[in-house]
């Protein structure tokens, strides 16, 4: 029956509680309503309204993206970051959660890709996810760069090739570096940055707008550092000696964020830590649990400017800072 100005209006509300119950918590279509309460569909549209606006209503959305924006703005907080994109957990193994960020830090990417762009790129298996996610629509007049030497064998490692596809899927230019990641010696080292075709390189990855970067972990299992410097294992109680706890841009970080005095970051062929904190925004890409140590020292380094990454490795980077002294320095 309709409800009019005759009804009390004990009644009014009876019969408005009654529709929004069989329309919010029922499930129900407004037709359905009106046929069950011999109400037309425009006096059951009205009683919704009326309910909605008396307060009867709150509407509660329950949404990964809403912790996940929780997350962004505390990680944001925490190491003075000017972006975060953290990616819902709604994969079901690790490499499918790798994917998922490669993909939210590809569509962030394009967000703010501009022509005219240089972008310094290492290699990592999360800058190799979000180059494979790239899809834009259009071109891009940009020049992608690698950040440091190059180490083959794997090709999420090989810096020129990640910088191709890049440079492929975007419609740009592609730069090439002809030198290896690590020396045998800091003067051979010395010696290859002054080769004019790698300090060209160089020099273009210090004038990059944007840098794409990874980083890595070193007590892992898997752990990434190793797939860099193949030397490494066979130095691993010196590693551990220097209270190295991660990787960026191939140099060895303690757990202040400062690079760890072992003597391989002596022999890298690439940008300094400095130089890169000097590129206008840098953001890195990486997923995982083991990714929070890694995530945390280059905060503490202050070396990023952005980060891309899943939900639960962003709550373990939380949860490690409040673990250590909770406030970022």
């Amino acid at each position: 029956m309709e409800i009019d100005s005759e009804h009390p209006p004990f009644h009014a509300l009876r019969q408005i509680y009654q529709v929004l119950v069989m329309y919010y918590l029922d499930g129900k279509k407004q037709s359905e309503i009106a046929a069950e309460t011999a109400l037309s569909v425009a006096s059951v549209n009205r009683l919704i309204r009326q309910g909605k606006e008396s307060g009867m209503v709150e509407i509660t959305i329950k949404s990964p993206w809403l912790s996940a924006h929780q997350l962004e703005s505390d990680l944001a907080a925490l190491g003075q970051l000017q972006e975060v994109v953290v990616a819902p957990n709604v994969a079901r193994s690790d490499e499918q959660s790798l994917q998922v960020v490669g993909a939210a830090a590809a569509e962030y990417l394009l967000s703010r890709l501009k022509d005219g762009d240089v972008i310094a790129i290492t290699g990592g298996k999360g800058v190799s996810a979000l180059v494979d996610a790239l899809n834009p629509s259009r071109k891009y007049d940009v020049q992608v760069v690698p950040a440091l030497g190059c180490v083959q064998g794997k090709h999420y490692t090989d810096v020129n090739h990640v910088a191709s596809e890049m440079a492929a899927r975007l419609g740009g230019h592609a730069w090439q570096i002809h030198a290896p990641l690590f020396t045998d010696s800091t003067e051979e080292r010395d010696l290859l940055m002054r080769i004019n075709a790698v300090d060209q390189v160089l020099q273009k990855a210090r004038e990059a707008t944007l840098a794409v970067i990874g980083l890595g972990s070193i007590y892992s299992d898997n752990a990434s550092y190793y797939d860099l410097n193949l030397n490494a294992r066979q130095a691993a109680a010196r590693i551990e000696h220097s209270g190295a706890r991660s990787e960026l841009l191939a140099w060895l970080l303690d757990e202040q964020g400062l690079p760890a005095p072992f003597e391989d970051n002596q022999r890298l062929v690439g940008l300094t830590l400095p130089e890169l904190q000097r590129i206008p925004f840098s953001m890195a890409v990486v997923a995982g649990r083991d990714k929070v140590d890694p995530i945390h020292c280059a905060l503490q380094g202050n070396w990023l400017k952005g980060l891309v990454t899943d939900e639960s490795t962003a709550a373990g980077v939380l949860e490690l800072a409040a673990a250590t002294g909770g406030n970022h320095a």
